[in-house]
């Protein structure tokens, strides 16, 4: 593709926002060529200042907007599934935060759909395959050094949480991470869910069932961990060890910045996502610009946001139910090596 791949941005939210600053200043080859909001004050603040870039409250409309070769979906779960397939029917590369839909069968009609026009073209925003630390991980369990992975230890904390945050969410929105991280770091599929519920922290707002364990079940044998407590207090942590048979490997436990003074130690903690994971958003929506430009999709599939989704509906389950509850997937299409 000649010149700059101009995108349209569908949500003008904390993450849509970001994502537009990130097309305009930091990431290369590309342009905002539209942004769409249902809140015309929030897509117009998002696009200040950005010549060309037209301002919509009908993501639709924004697809059909001149220059747009692309779209990057950042609205709330329950709008990807009309913004997708709006998309698809343009033919246009969408790049789909996660989750990719509110509900399994909305994420396996976007499979099917991207079936149906014979070639790719949803990338899914798990970040975390492009955090430089995740990748170490990644390359020291693919090398095979610490021989078979036979478990992995999971931390995911937030400050707090926003006000309409359900008990399943933890599971649907925030686990989805490490539903994903999980299956890219072990190659691996999740035949089975448990849910452990402690009491809830003091800290926790009236009815949210916070913090609680979550179980994953590999195809191989191998377990997850994850410990998903939302509203902690104190920072944004994101931590993972792997432990393989001959050894470990883990990331996120050692702060980078440590300042020693007045007989102490003090070091920052990240207080969000976008703080902590920023590089990471940087280098997946490059990527994706990159690849789009010459005509390939790289990243996360639609697959792997189905396959994410299944697991959290199981895991909701598993919430309800305090058993172990399976996962059962649809036929994986040859189009994601099925």
């Amino acid at each position: 593709m000649a010149g700059l791949l101009g995108v349209a941005v569908l949500g003008a939210g904390r993450m849509g926002a970001d994502h537009v600053r990130r097309l305009d200043r930091v990431v290369s080859g590309a342009r905002v060529a539209a942004v769409a909001d249902p809140s015309s004050e929030s897509a117009q603040r998002a696009a200040a200042g950005i010549e060309g870039a037209s301002v919509h409250t009908d993501p639709l409309a924004a697809l059909a907007a001149p220059g747009v070769d692309a779209v990057l979906v950042a609205s709330p779960g329950a709008a990807h599934e009309e913004a997708v397939m709006g998309a698809f029917a343009r033919g246009l590369p969408v790049l789909c935060e996660k989750p990719l839909a509110s509900e399994a069968a909305g994420a396996l009609r976007m499979v099917e759909a991207e079936v149906r026009s014979g070639r790719r073209l949803l990338q899914v925003g798990f970040m975390r395959r492009y955090d430089v630390e995740y990748r170490r991980m990644k390359a020291v369990l693919d090398g095979g050094g610490l021989g078979r992975p036979l478990m992995l230890h999971c931390t995911h904390r937030n400050v707090s949480s926003p006000p309409d945050f359900t008990t399943g969410m933890l599971v649907s929105s925030s686990v989805s991470h490490e539903i994903d991280a999980s299956r890219w770091l072990l190659a691996d599929e999740v035949h089975a869910v448990r849910v452990l519920r402690p009491a809830p922290s003091s800290g926790a707002p009236e009815g949210l069932g916070d913090p609680q364990l979550v179980l994953l079940e590999m195809g191989r044998g191998a377990l997850v961990d994850v410990e998903i407590f939302v509203n902690c207090g104190f920072g944004y942590q994101v931590r993972c060890e792997a432990v393989g048979e001959r050894g470990s490997v883990r990331i996120g436990a050692e702060p980078a910045v440590v300042v020693e003074s007045a007989g102490e130690a003090r070091t920052a903690i990240a207080q969000d996502y976008l703080v902590r994971f920023s590089d990471a958003y940087d280098r997946e929506v490059q990527d994706w610009v990159d690849a789009t430009r010459a005509g390939r999709v790289t990243g996360p599939t639609a697959w792997d946001g189905y396959a994410a989704a299944v697991v959290a509906e199981a895991g909701v389950r598993a919430q309800a139910s305090g058993e172990r509850e399976p996962v059962e997937y649809a036929p994986r299409p040859a189009l994601y090596g099925g």
